[in-house]
């Protein structure tokens, strides 16, 4: 059976012109251009997948995110005309997937279209802040100790709170110490996708973890490359 995905986006002309793209690869549609209509069908209707505009009458698209994934796990694709990072960061933690600025060609937005439901498909969990780690064990950096089996990090027996996605980019800076990563390298597997372009999003998720780490317990965990990337080193503080 065809995937079924619920359009979310009040420009009408816009809304009308992607559904005839989707009708037209063979998924089954359905549309609303109101946030809190939006919600309630996203939550008594099953989809495969959700094409979400930020800027919605009725409920604002970050809210309907938050909402839905406390009741469901789904991949929802963000579809927004603003390109601030912060917009995009606060979409990722917020559990989105992916996201993609109108305007926007047709085929990027079905090639990631098809990315997302095929990674949703081999990993049902993927994408939900609700999601369970990994059993991979532990990782330290002096008195630092992250449990990916309990999604925890703390530091010196102090608790750090952090999001999805800051936990996944220290761990896999943790992973691969006195090893400088490139924020396109970062980029790409925290997110999952290639955002080209788009890197400055990592230094954002950097600027999180120095805040919550360095800055807190008084040390330099995160090491800056120059024109490079990012790196920890092992022994050093």
């Amino acid at each position: 059976m065809s995937a079924s995905i619920l359009l979310v986006e009040d420009e009408e002309k816009l809304a009308r012109f992607v559904e005839l793209e989707l009708l037209h690869e063979g998924y089954r549609v359905s549309k609303s251009g109101n946030g809190r209509e939006a919600l309630e069908m996203a939550l008594k209707d099953p989809y495969d997948l959700i094409l979400l505009d930020i800027m919605l009458p009725g409920l604002n698209g970050l809210e309907v995110l938050r909402r839905l994934l406390k009741e469901k796990e789904v991949p929802v694709i963000l579809l927004t005309a603003r390109d601030a990072v912060m917009d995009k960061v606060s979409g990722l933690d917020a559990g989105a997937v992916d996201y993609i600025t109108k305007p926007f060609a047709i085929e990027e937005l079905l090639a990631r279209i098809r990315v997302a439901l095929k990674l949703h498909a081999a990993h049902p969990a993927a994408g939900s802040s609700t999601a369970a780690p990994k059993e991979e064990g532990i990782l330290t950096w002096q008195e630092l100790v992250l449990d990916e089996r309990r999604h925890q990090v703390r530091y010196a027996g102090h608790e750090i709170t952090l999001t999805n996605r800051e936990f996944l980019m220290l761990k896999i800076l943790l992973e691969n110490q006195d090893i400088v990563l490139s924020r396109d390298t970062l980029l790409s597997r925290v997110c999952g996708y290639d955002y080209a372009g788009e890197t400055n999003i990592v230094d954002v998720y950097i600027r999180y973890l120095r805040s919550k780490i360095d800055d807190v317990f008084g040390v330099k965990m995160i090491r800056t490359v120059r024109g490079v990337g990012y790196v920890i080193q092992s022994g050093t503080e």
